[in-house]
């Protein structure tokens, strides 16, 4: 673990998202650390993935004022991970209400506590939307370009005014691309990594953004715990973007496909097929089988500098891409999940 600080074991901490994929990696972590954790989940979340652990379960919905306040009690650090992921089936009010609607709740609650030391936010590098000229820092200009991404901004310029006006300490992470084993959300990338023919579209090089999970459990831990970063917003990401091309060549060698080819297309006919594509499922609450953002997946540039966690806050990275993309590619084949 890339941590170097004093860690105050037998601090309460709160985590909001404990149950989803990087909460349970960050939980667990804690734990280990010697803090007592306090978790937030559904009624309806699967906790069986950290029933062996010691934590105290608040079950509710995270933007219930009184969830909320029973949550606080007590709570010397705060990691606010929860969050509403795209799904058809999820309306606009409950991305509101996860993202900004409960931001207010636990911040509004913790205000004055006296033993409160850190509300880490987490937030997302979307909130930035296309970089036209990467690569963007912390202090690049906001462009949310759906309702995911424009919430997550709501909440973070809110969260950022409401502790100047108060002086509620908070540090705001924003993250790239997740991944690492476990990870669902880029699975079908490394599902076509392992196909003859991987399409790449539009002209762009695609330099994208990942950060593995590991790593970013370390960052909010940090962000948590070190002096350097209170009032601060930080991109977590790797030291440098990978292009797209290069990371399903990765993926490809661990999977052993010697058959790999790239085939470059024109990216204006898949986007009206998303468009069509949504239109047509999201009244009915079915996923759509193409998405406007999974094509500007490989359509956009998305390349961060991310050398301020490292000189602001020392810290050091543990996992490289490479190792990071054969490490998971690994983990999925042993699962059986490619």
């Amino acid at each position: 673990m890339a941590i170097d600080l004093d860690i105050p074991t037998g601090s309460r901490v709160l985590v909001t998202g404990a149950s989803g994929y990087t909460g349970q990696v960050l939980t667990r972590k804690l734990v280990a650390l010697g803090f007592r954790v306090r978790a937030v989940a559904r009624t309806n979340s699967n906790l069986k993935p950290l029933e062996d652990l010691p934590i105290e379960w608040i079950r509710g919905e995270v933007y219930d004022p009184h969830v909320t306040k029973q949550a606080v009690v007590g709570v010397e650090y705060l990691f606010h991970v929860a969050a509403a992921y795209r799904e058809a089936k999820i309306s606009d009010e409950t991305y509101y209400k996860v993202h900004v609607e409960s931001t207010k709740l636990l911040a509004q609650a913790l205000n004055g506590s006296p033993n409160f030391k850190r509300f880490v936010h987490v937030s997302t590098v979307g909130v930035h939307g296309h970089i036209e000229e990467p690569p963007a820092d912390e202090s690049y200009r906001f462009d949310p370009g759906d309702i995911y991404q424009r919430t997550k901004a709501e909440g973070e310029l809110w969260i950022a005014e409401y502790a100047r006006s108060t002086g509620l300490p908070i540090t705001i992470v924003r993250p790239a691309a997740i991944y690492g084993p476990g990870d669902r959300r880029l699975l079908k990338l490394f599902k076509l990594a392992g196909k003859p023919i991987f399409p790449l579209f539009g002209a762009k090089q695609g330099f994208y953004h990942l950060i593995h999970v590991e790593d970013l459990t370390d960052i909010f831990i940090t962000a948590a715990l070190h002096p350097e970063a209170l009032g601060q917003a930080f991109i977590a990401g790797n030291p440098s973007p990978t292009r797209l091309e290069d990371i399903v060549r990765t993926i490809a060698s661990e999977l052993n496909n010697k058959r790999l080819c790239f085939l470059r297309l024109p990216a204006w006919p898949l986007f009206l097929a998303a468009d069509l594509c949504e239109a047509l499922c999201k009244p009915f609450g079915i996923e759509p089988p193409l998405y406007r953002r999974r094509v500007a997946f490989f359509t956009k540039d998305r390349a961060f500098d991310t050398s301020k966690l490292q000189k602001r806050l020392g810290y050091r990275y543990t996992v490289d891409v490479e190792a990071g993309l054969r490490n998971t590619a690994r983990w999925y084949l042993e699962q059986g999940w490619l």
